[in-house]
């Protein structure tokens, strides 16, 4: 039987777990904290079947200004980190350009399509069923003009790709969402996207069926990997952990772990914040507001409103700007009630330049695989990336050539 050494316990890490172990391979997860409690906690909890393509740079320069001039809430840069990540950002605006963001997303939504395919059945074997709801959710637009121009994407969408989605007027929404308190010019409700309560908890339901069908939880360092004669080992918290494979899956960490490996992933990170709140009137359904870009998502602990991207350093200090913002158009939609929290909390999101996670062996080390980088979507794509991963593992199944490392 192989044996196989995971690293990491977010959505991406535990459906890896999941689908190795569902292969024969007998897998241990490894976490320096329990399952679903960093970046996959704090994510807007929609399962994203009509994003089948990846968010592309700006290509106006007015927007591009705009954002890094800190007027732009959907994206703002931190202008003082600029310098560390300005190489893979422009990698990234060289890859949006139109023909080959085209190619790039032949790959994205060949996987996106498949994510409510990956997740039904651990949804169903998770008793996870309650966190789930399957009637998508709302672009909302304020203004006439980019309400329009939405209207023309969804079609060319559904013609492409086959996406399925209503248009709805300003009237349609009132009577959909009655506790708004603005009128709108219209939305887009994505009718293939499913929307979860608490994706932590999710994720975690995801974790304990890993537990229950035999699979090996553990409590440790990532840090600690060391290639051995026989494979891989981690210190574990009653001795060394040792397997013939070792699946990286470690998010906006990854790129720092395989570093000292002789690996230099381009990885940058756009940062999200968001805030509960709780006694107010919100929406019925996940909304994005897209002209301020803002998120509220009716949630267990309250609604929560979540930010736009602030691209930053990993370990660079929260700010407030984005969080208030935010808190402020979203005040104009809906009576949010009172704070949950007395600060907002954040997580990055590990973007890579092209737009497509990495996924597969790491080319200059047997037994290291790699699955990382999913942007905006590793809460959707965590289960089939898994799949993928451990159908290659196992020799059933060959990646598309587009998520590997190279050399």
């Amino acid at each position: 039987m192989k044996d196989c050494i995971v690293l990491g316990a977010g959505m991406v890490g535990v459906g890896t777990a999941l689908a190795l172990q569902r292969l024969g391979v007998a897998v241990t997860l490894a976490d320096r904290r329990p399952a679903g409690e960093e970046t996959s906690y704090g994510n807007a909890g929609i399962i994203q079947m009509e994003a089948v393509e990846p968010y592309p740079f700006p290509r106006q320069a007015g927007e591009i200004l705009s954002a890094a001039l800190g007027f732009n809430d959907k994206v703002r840069w931190r202008a003082g980190s600029l310098h560390r990540w300005a190489g893979p950002v422009l990698r990234y605006f060289l890859a949006s350009a139109p023909a080959s963001h085209r190619r790039i997303a032949a790959v994205y939504s060949a996987m996106i399509r498949q994510a409510g395919e990956d997740h039904a059945p651990l949804i169903e074997a998770a008793g996870a069923g309650d966190l789930i709801r399957r009637d998508g959710f709302r672009d909302v637009y304020r203004r006439p003009r980019s309400f329009d121009q939405a209207v023309h994407e969804a079609e060319r969408l559904r013609r492409e790709f086959g996406v399925a989605a209503r248009i709805e007027t300003g009237q349609d929404i009132a009577r959909a969402e009655p506790t708004l308190r603005i009128g709108l010019a219209g939305a887009v409700h994505w009718t293939d996207a499913w929307s979860c309560a608490d994706p932590g908890a999710l994720t975690a339901a995801y974790a304990r069926l890993f537990s229950a069908r035999g699979g090996a939880t553990v409590t440790a360092d990532a840090t600690t990997l060391r290639q051995t004669a026989g494979g891989w080992r981690i210190d574990g918290p009653d001795g060394p952990i040792e397997a013939e494979h070792v699946v990286v899956a470690l998010g906006p960490w990854s790129a720092d772990l395989l570093r000292p490996l002789g690996y230099r992933i381009p990885m940058f990170f756009k940062r999200g914040y968001h805030q509960h709140f709780t006694g107010g009137r919100g929406p019925d359904l996940p909304l994005i507001d897209a002209d301020r870009g803002i998120v509220v998502a009716p949630m267990r602990k309250g609604l929560r409103v979540l930010t736009g991207a602030e691209l930053t350093d990993l370990t660079a200090g929260a700010t407030r700007h984005q969080i208030d913002r935010a808190r402020m158009a979203a005040g104009e939609l809906f009576d949010l009630g009172t704070p949950v929290e007395s600060e907002a909390w954040f997580g990055n999101r590990p973007c890579l330049p092209g737009m497509l996670p990495i996924v597969g062996r790491a080319p200059r080390h047997k037994g290291l695989w790699l699955n990382f980088g999913h942007g905006h979507q590793g809460f959707t794509l965590g289960p089939t990336t898994g799949r993928m991963l451990a159908g290659e593992l196992a020799g059933n199944e060959k990646l598309p050539g587009e998520l590997g490392l190279g050399g």
